[in-house]
């Protein structure tokens, strides 16, 4: 878990985690109210039924631990001022050429992202290479091969 680290979502992503951290809670209250746990010994051998459970149950508070975190620690993606939506920020859709071939992707914070969908995370190498730049400006990357990426557009779409 990192502590102080921003975590930036959509409303829908934001929604969507709040709910699981809402049914984790319950599932847990359930489950241990009224419930007897395993007893820890079956005759001179440990109970693997105690074991399952507590291992179970550690890895459910560590789930609502993380997912209270985020929670706590989220900042809602929204569209900048007009006077600063001329440089990239998280939210940005951007259309690049990279060496030569026309892309478009969207910067989002790190559990949304998805390259396969088009979107990189703030904190990706390219993500955080562009962040602040403006149309017209480039970056080079070299890992794993040298691209170059030049900005062509931004944009900011949010909702």
């Amino acid at each position: 878990m990192t502590e102080g680290k921003v975590f930036y979502l959509t409303k829908e992503k934001f929604k969507e985690l709040q709910k699981e951290y809402e049914n984790l809670v319950a599932f847990e209250r359930n489950k241990t109210i009224g419930v007897e746990a395993p007893k820890i010994f079956e005759s001179e051998d440990m109970n693997p039924e105690f074991i399952s459970y507590h291992e179970d149950m550690d890895s459910l508070r560590l789930k609502i631990d993380e997912l209270n975190n985020i929670l706590k620690n989220h900042q809602i993606i929204k569209n900048p001022p007009k006077n600063e939506q001329d440089s990239i920020g998280v939210g940005a859709t951007i259309l690049v050429d990279v060496n030569g071939k026309k892309e478009e992707f969207t910067v989002v914070g790190t559990l949304e992202a998805n390259p396969d969908l088009g979107k990189i995370s703030n904190e990706s190498p390219v993500g955080m290479a562009l962040l602040g730049r403006k149309v017209g400006q480039e970056i080079v990357i070299d890992a794993p091969t040298k691209k170059v990426y030049k900005i062509k557009n931004i944009k900011y779409e949010i909702t």
